[in-house]
């Protein structure tokens, strides 16, 4: 298998990545969603938990493509451009959450919604930021430097829990160093507020663990690149997996598995699995030619970021705007739609399967055009 400038199997990765993130992050009305799309209330893991670690992964695998304009030298270049995309997906992550930028007094008046009940952190602005340092790691320092350091992040992180979370609480949702630094740095007013208590799972501290997501992604993108027979390269990475989720088995006896803390042992776990994931869709896609579902995924794989903030900002509009009797336009088609012929959770599932349809057709559209937004 010759070096290739871009691999299908990955744009249908990242391609499934988004189409399970939109589905999992827009459920319908009426009913519980299934247990498996939804996230681990805090320790364990659940299909919901694979999605945002598995693009983190996808990001790290891309980079392994692009960083090769970069790799003889022109360092102002890189920098300009890790700058400029850190600081644009950043914005555009703080801005999402500050959509639609305006709100309805009780008196049906509208006024600008308050800047500073704004959420600072959140999944572009961890995107951007695990994007930054992963891609300045693994341009300035060896190989064997990145793997130690993302080891180093790791165990440091696990320290720094117990160094500085609340005696007892190190673990919990209350009282751990990710909420105390969350609130020191920004306040509660600008962390998420819709878990049972105000905490962050994308806080400033749990980004550390984060980065070795990507960095993981990008050196597994640059092994499958090399000059090997791929089918004994395949085999080493199955193995590679398979020991990455058994030490984090492991691991998880003492540091939990957890999404929302994103725990150290989460973060192998889910590499583990992305890891597995992606030699099966190289395998079937690339040597086998397997073109079944292929497209549906390339059209998101192709858009990835834009796709997700197109279905963040339609689903705020869609929640926000209200009818007469007082429901969300998104709530009433869940009802009075697709709970009538689907009652209970399939018609929860169903109502985020049509607005996952809606977000492709968009993504096909730009496809057909060739239109690829960078981001």
């Amino acid at each position: 298998m010759k070096p290739r400038e871009r691999y299908l199997s990955l744009d249908v990765f990242r391609g499934a990545t988004i189409c399970l993130m939109i589905i999992v992050n827009s459920p319908g009305k009426g009913a519980e969603m299934y247990s498996f799309l939804i996230h681990a209330p805090w320790f364990g893991f659940t299909l919901a938990d694979l999605v945002f670690p598995s693009f983190l992964f996808a990001v790290g695998n891309a980079m392994s493509f692009s960083m090769k304009r970069f790799k003889d030298g022109n360092n102002s270049k890189l920098l300009k451009k890790i700058v400029k995309r850190t600081i644009l997906i950043f914005l555009i992550g703080y801005l999402m959450y500050w959509f639609p930028f305006f709100q309805q007094t009780e008196g049906g008046r509208w006024i600008l919604k308050p800047i500073a009940d704004t959420r600072i952190m959140g999944v572009l602005q961890r995107i951007a930021l695990c994007y930054c340092f992963a891609t300045l790691i693994v341009h300035y320092l060896s190989k064997n430097a990145t793997i130690i350091l993302s080891v180093l992040l790791l165990f440091g992180y696990w320290a720094a829990l117990y160094l500085f979370g609340d005696h007892g609480k190190e673990l919990l949702i209350e009282g751990n160093a990710v909420a105390k630094l969350d609130f020191f740095l920004f306040g509660e007013s600008h962390v998420y507020n819709k878990d049972v208590v105000v905490f962050d799972p994308e806080g400033l501290l749990s980004t550390l663990p984060a980065i070795a997501n990507v960095i993981a992604g990008y050196w597994i993108g640059v092994f499958i690149r090399e000059k090997e027979n791929i089918y004994k390269k395949l085999t080493q990475l199955m193995i590679f997996g398979l020991i990455l989720i058994t030490v984090a088995l492991g691991w998880n006896l003492v540091f939990p598995i957890s999404k929302k803390l994103w725990t150290s042992s989460f973060v192998l776990y889910t590499v583990g699995l992305d890891v597995m994931i992606l030699s099966f869709l190289i395998y079937f896609i690339e040597l086998k030619n397997w073109k079944f579902g292929i497209k549906f995924f390339d059209v998101f794989g192709k858009n990835p970021l834009f796709i997700y903030l197109l279905s963040e900002l339609l689903l705020i509009t869609l929640s926000v705007i209200r009818l007469a009797d007082g429901q969300s336009i998104y709530g009433w088609i869940s009802l009075h739609i697709f709970q009538n012929i689907f009652p209970g959770s399939i018609g929860v599932l169903v109502t985020a399967v049509w607005f996952m349809g809606i977000c492709w057709l968009a993504g096909y559209w730009l496809d057909k055009r060739k239109i690829y937004v960078k981001i």
